[in-house]
């Protein structure tokens, strides 16, 4: 299966860390059954690889300049290996992908996709995150 040809990202401008006041990009992993809860209450957006769902935390909740990432796939994957195998891609995008584009202060978490998420070309998959991100920061209109 081939991927259609998507124009190429403008990178985002990283700041700084040696910058005043600059955090470095810390990320942490969504453990509690009521986070992914929270999450899959607020923001979604449908990547072609999986479902991004976000959500700014409230004040007190966790570390403002904490990132926190869930990763998700039910049984609709299919058995533990292929179920495994797309949690393990999920993985590896975010971590390839969330430093550049993830805010500090909010939670993720991306739902695999059956029959996508464990078969799709990595690269496009990367580009989904990309793009979902970008999407859900987006000011609304």
């Amino acid at each position: 299966m081939t991927d259609r040809a998507l124009p190429p990202l403008e990178p985002e401008t990283a700041k700084d860390p040696a910058q005043e006041g600059a955090v470095p990009f810390r990320m942490s992993t969504l453990l509690n059954r009521s986070d992914f809860l929270a999450a899959s209450r607020a923001k979604r957006f449908p990547a072609g690889g999986f479902l991004l769902q976000a959500r700014r935390r409230r004040d007190g909740e966790a570390d403002a300049d904490l990132t926190r990432v869930g990763y998700t796939c039910s049984k609709k994957i299919g058995n533990a290996v292929a179920r495994n195998r797309a949690k393990r891609r999920l993985r590896e995008i975010a971590r390839l992908v969330m430093p550049g584009r993830a805010r500090a202060g909010w939670d993720y978490v991306l739902v695999g996709r059956p029959g996508v998420t464990g078969d799709k070309d990595f690269a496009a998959l990367t580009r989904d995150l990309e793009i979902a991100l970008r999407k859900i920061h987006e000011p609304r209109k």
